[in-house]
């Protein structure tokens, strides 16, 4: 049997490599995972939430194309900054926001290197993390949690429990959601709560275990590092390395791991133009200089479409 590690969470890795085709050519200059929801980059909603729950050191893995994602957590230009102070008490709060951006957090920045996948990034950064418990983000969706304590604190809160490896998950509710997402299946702990004995791939309806869909995230002890060699290693020649493949790698050789519902308003994934503009307007209505105006600009264009 696997033996847990019991540290407390502080770091976290993002994988955000990728080339974000389904956005081009807006893509094309611009990492998707900085695409703004109002005016914040989706990723640094994504590291606003990790750090409220504890998390001290972020990881972001990018590609040769995503230096605006390093440039936007470092410390803001001086032509920048002399140019908010001259700008008085106006701007005085616009530069206390870009300031405090590069201060939330210990930022490190690697480069992926190795087979396409999205496990990869994490091979790549094996060193930094070392032996402690770690959030592994995906940088392009998360959960509505207004009301309720935020997906990573439900996570960690978890882990805390159950001194293991934790896969947040959704209900699926779609016939075509079996075909998109890894589902878990085991033994129920609990309502939406499951000790996970088989984790299978976009099985379809049918085939599904459960109805337990993991997204957004995983929460890993260290010790599921030691099994990303072997699990490469039976990868399958042109299929991707993908994090489905190390987790049955892991259970399969006695590893812990419990799925758990995430307590939430709604999952958001903003990986597609439709998803990205239905996430645009809940933050849009939930800012607090313009959902005013922009509810009567709702009202006011359904009346348009008659």
């Amino acid at each position: 049997m696997v033996t847990q590690n019991t540290k407390k969470v502080t770091k976290a890795v993002i994988p955000a490599a990728g080339f974000g085709t389904r956005f081009l050519p807006q893509t094309k200059a611009m990492p998707k995972e900085m695409l703004p929801l109002v005016d914040k980059p989706i990723i640094q909603h994504i590291v606003e939430e990790l750090v409220d729950a504890g998390i001290k050191d972020v990881i972001i893995v990018t590609g040769y194309h995503k230096r605006s994602i390093e440039d936007h957590f470092d410390s803001p230009s001086s032509d920048l900054v002399e140019t908010l102070r001259a700008g008085g008490e106006k701007k005085r709060y616009l530069l206390e926001e870009v300031e405090r951006i590069s201060s939330m957090a210990n930022f490190y920045f690697a480069r992926q290197k190795g087979p396409k996948g999205n496990i990869t990034p994490l091979n790549n950064v094996k060193a930094l993390i070392g032996n402690e418990p770690f959030l592994y983000v995906w940088a392009d969706d998360f959960f509505d949690t207004d009301g309720f304590s935020s997906e990573f604190h439900q996570v960690i809160e978890a882990y805390t429990k159950y001194d293991c490896c934790i896969l947040p998950c959704v209900t699926a509710d779609k016939e075509s959601d079996y075909n998109k997402y890894a589902y878990a299946g085991g033994i129920e702990l609990s309502p939406g709560v499951v000790d996970v004995k088989q984790f299978i791939e976009k099985p379809g309806r049918e085939k599904a275990p459960s109805s337990l869909a993991a997204v957004s995230s995983q929460l890993y002890t260290p010790d599921i590092l030691s099994y990303l060699k072997d699990a490469r290693k039976k990868l399958e020649p042109g299929h991707e390395f993908g994090y489905f493949d190390l987790i049955t790698e892991y259970i399969n050789n006695g590893g812990r791991v419990v799925a758990q519902k995430i307590n939430a308003n709604a999952y958001i994934d903003t990986g597609d133009k439709l998803a990205w503009l239905k996430a645009q307007m809940l933050y849009a209505v939930k800012d607090k200089d313009i959902s005013s105006d922009f509810k009567q600009y709702l009202k006011d264009f359904v009346i348009t479409l008659g």
